[in-house]
């Protein structure tokens, strides 16, 4: 599985995201903690809401870098 892998400081709410496969973009409306998802070490998955213009906000889940 490909992921980008994002910090914290970089995920703020209503920062722009870009999916690279999905083909859609918009701004962060929330971001929600999804600890039953594992990517690895040092990371967390979170649920991120994005207003991409149409009449519904698209999901996506994400990877969180969160140690060094």
């Amino acid at each position: 599985m490909a992921y980008k892998l994002y910090t914290i400081r970089s995920l703020p709410v209503r920062k722009n995201y870009r999916s690279r496969n999905r083909h859609f973009s918009g701004e962060i409306v929330s971001a929600e903690a999804r600890p039953e998802i594992w990517y690895g070490e040092k990371t967390e998955a979170y649920l991120i809401e994005i207003n991409a213009g149409g009449l519904r906000n698209k999901f996506a889940t994400i990877a969180v870098k969160v140690g060094e």
